[in-house]
């Protein structure tokens, strides 16, 4: 029976524990997106993790659903990411990079005046869209979305492109391997949903079409990784950001075969809706199995007990933590001694400074 402490291979990478540490967006990297020494020492902290999976890293100047999130698109930015992995590294950890790119959930106040890019300019659901911005004042707070425009059929392989450059400087800086964000309603997800897509060309109209997005962007990174190092997060339930699908089971069923037959590393279920009491996490494991037998890492806010569980039972190899991460950096050691936990600081979570990022107390 699977235990959270016990190893597990990646292919050809030994993790510590099946406990991974979630992709968090924590908003302290420099003014362009350039992570610095807090950066470093934060994720330093938690190289105890069997693997860390970053925050979500823009690929591209046309991303930007967070203000003061990092990116992966200059020699700056990837400067300052090989800072964060030789931290990681020398603590003994391993970390992926997840390649991110916002799409219509961004505002042109982020993007020096430019309108955020989607697949079909659908903006009459603006207010649903999650965008942040740090005041003045300091306080990091949610900013109304704008409208954004149809990228034109260059513009989309162009956004191939940007994931491909993002894999190429995820390696040179040093990360173990990456995950392609196809979560939480942004740009990849944007694409497979049936209602933000309404595109009549080859990226549009029909499942193979609205799938074709992804699956340019999984093999262009492949022509960068070996496939074990290239894990997928998929949210096929999400009501973040309103990228969603009637069909979801369907669509979902089709991209974790198409997923499968990639040879893919990792698949991470993440269930955005656990958060506001209906979770969909049987759903989307069932759906996940159904199609792909390499290894599942689940992410739905879950407890311990709750995460032992899924790993007895078989449905998931691995379960990323995310705000128990947050207030916990030897979350590893606290879940083997059953506690006890450090509360996270909802206040802190986005923006500011060391408090609420490093200064969480580790264990005695």
């Amino acid at each position: 029976m699977k235990q959270l402490h016990d190893t597990i291979q990646l292919g050809d990478l030994a993790l510590t524990s099946r406990i991974a540490m979630a992709p968090l967006t924590r908003a302290r990297s420099g003014d362009d997106g350039v992570p610095g020494a807090l950066n470093a020492i934060y994720y330093g902290q938690r190289a105890t993790a069997g693997l860390i999976i970053t925050e979500a890293t823009n690929v591209s100047p046309n991303s930007a659903a967070f203000e003061l999130a990092p990116g992966i698109y200059n020699e700056a930015q990837l400067a300052g990411w090989r800072g964060v992995t030789e931290a990681v590294h020398a603590a003994g950890g391993r970390i992926f990079m997840q390649l991110w790119h916002s799409g219509r959930a961004s505002s042109y106040a982020l993007l020096q005046g430019r309108e955020p890019l989607s697949p079909s300019g659908v903006n009459d659901d603006l207010g649903l869209l999650q965008v942040y911005g740090a005041l003045r004042n300091g306080t990091y707070t949610r900013i109304a979305a704008s409208p954004s425009r149809a990228m034109t059929t260059e513009e989309v392989y162009a956004a191939v492109a940007e994931f491909r450059t993002g894999a190429v400087n995820a390696v040179r800086a040093g990360l173990d391997g990456v995950e392609i964000h196809a979560a939480n309603g942004y740009l990849i997800q944007q694409f497979l949903s049936p209602v933000v897509n309404r595109r009549t060309d080859e990226f549009g109209g029909s499942l193979e079409n609205r799938l074709r997005f992804l699956r340019l962007v999984v093999e262009a990174v492949l022509e960068v990784l070996p496939a074990h190092r290239v894990g997928v997060r998929i949210s096929p339930f999400a009501a973040y950001n309103n990228a969603t699908d009637p069909d979801a089971a369907q669509t979902y069923g089709a991209v974790a075969r198409l997923l499968e037959d990639c040879g893919i590393g990792y698949i991470h279920g993440a269930d955005t809706n656990a958060w506001g009491g209906t979770p969909d996490m049987p759903r989307i494991l069932d759906i996940i199995r159904s199609s792909y037998t390499g290894v599942v890492i689940a992410n739905a806010g879950m407890t311990p007990a709750a995460a032992q569980e899924l790993l007895a039972g078989g449905q998931a190899d691995m379960v990323a933590f995310g705000r128990a991460y947050v207030a916990n950096p030897d979350l590893v050691a606290r879940i083997a001694a059953g506690g006890p936990y450090n509360e996270p600081d909802p206040y802190s979570f986005y923006g500011g400074t060391a408090r609420g990022y490093t200064d969480y107390p580790a264990l005695g």
